[in-house]
């Protein structure tokens, strides 16, 4: 017998990330990563929920849950293409962000924590093009 068919996804929703201070990662996340608290969400926020973030584009979701440090089990990955690569690897140092990055032979990653431990990952396909320059 043949098992059913997996129902499609579409797509990244959001990523719970557990913060010690929400006021201060909210700072955080709209100076480095250019993220906004969503008003339509706003009411979530209290008694223990999430305060929703997203980029501009509202592609992209933050659910920042205040919590006391924990140890960190998952790293959102997101994408760039080879012209966005190296704004946000200065965007990143201008931010004293401290971050590396490495050549996977298919994709280039920035690594990079927020300032509660949450690891992020910035990463790039277009392989050649940032090989023919400074990184």
């Amino acid at each position: 017998m043949t098992p059913p068919a997996t129902p499609p996804l579409r797509g990244f929703d959001h990523l719970h990330v557990y913060v010690g201070d929400r006021n201060a990662a909210v700072a955080w996340y709209e100076r480095v990563l250019g993220m906004r608290p969503v008003a339509a969400f706003a009411h979530w926020a209290s008694g223990g929920g999430p305060l929703v973030m997203s980029n501009t584009a509202g592609t992209l979701h933050l659910a920042l849950f205040e919590r006391p440090r924990q140890p960190n089990r998952a790293m959102l990955a997101m994408a760039v293409d080879a012209a966005q690569w190296r704004p946000w690897r200065h965007h990143l140092a201008a931010q004293q962000v401290e971050a590396s990055f490495e050549d996977h032979g298919e994709s280039w990653s920035l690594y990079f924590d927020d300032p509660d431990g949450n690891p992020y990952e910035i990463t790039c396909y277009d392989v050649e093009a940032l090989r023919g320059g400074s990184q």
